[in-house]
């Protein structure tokens, strides 16, 4: 089951400016049956946690010290995504690949584990950022939660502006039942969900 997804090179330029995608940036709940691409797929995996230096060392979002608490999975159906087969992936910063994690469509376990927020069924592509918690607090001790919350939200703007400059909607989803996230996303021990968003065309 561990297949190995790579993902296409990530784009630098683009056809929408910084400024353009800040001031288009809606929130969007209701998501078209239209599948996305492998290359915008790999585009919103590079702006969440891509590297961005030859070294390896700095990611897309910062992160207090360099710990880098988050992993981030997604959930797609059958189809949702050319190129890209039904089921979990988690993302690998440093190959810059997928690897599969289940074959199983859970995004209508995520919706119902979400409070009964359909679009996360209906959405081509759902994110979830998962932390460990003690990469950063091994540092920064309980002030590091606070930090690893600060970085999941640099890291959900990433996504809502590379949405909006792909032409795709998303929405920031925190009001969900954590454990039941969890187990949907098969979550190995030592991760905690913490925020998920949807991505897709809008509807």
């Amino acid at each position: 089951m561990a297949t190995t997804v790579e993902l296409l090179r990530p784009e630098t330029k683009g056809k929408m400016s910084l400024e353009e995608a800040i001031a288009r940036r809606r929130s969007v709940r209701s998501f078209a049956p239209k599948p996305l691409t492998l290359q915008q797929v790999s585009q919103i995996m590079w702006c969440a946690q891509g590297v961005t230096d030859a070294d390896g060392m700095k990611r897309a979002s910062p992160s207090a010290g360099a710990t880098y608490p988050m992993e981030i999975f997604i959930a797609v159906g059958e189809g949702t995504v050319t190129g890209l087969g039904c089921g979990v992936y988690q993302y690998v910063p440093d190959k810059h690949a997928l690897v599969r994690r289940t074959d199983k469509d859970v995004r209508a376990r995520v919706a119902a584990a979400a409070l009964g927020q359909r679009f996360l069924a209906e959405a081509p592509l759902d994110v979830l950022m998962a932390a460990d918690y003690k990469r950063t607090t091994g540092r920064y001790r309980e002030r590091g939660v606070r930090y690893v919350h600060m970085e999941a939200g640099h890291i959900g703007e990433n996504i809502y502006l590379q949405a909006e400059a792909l032409g795709l909607g998303t929405v920031a989803v925190g009001a969900f039942e954590d454990d039941a996230v969890g187990e949907a996303f098969g979550l190995p021990k030592g991760l905690e969900a913490v925020y998920m968003m949807p991505v897709g065309y809008a509807r």
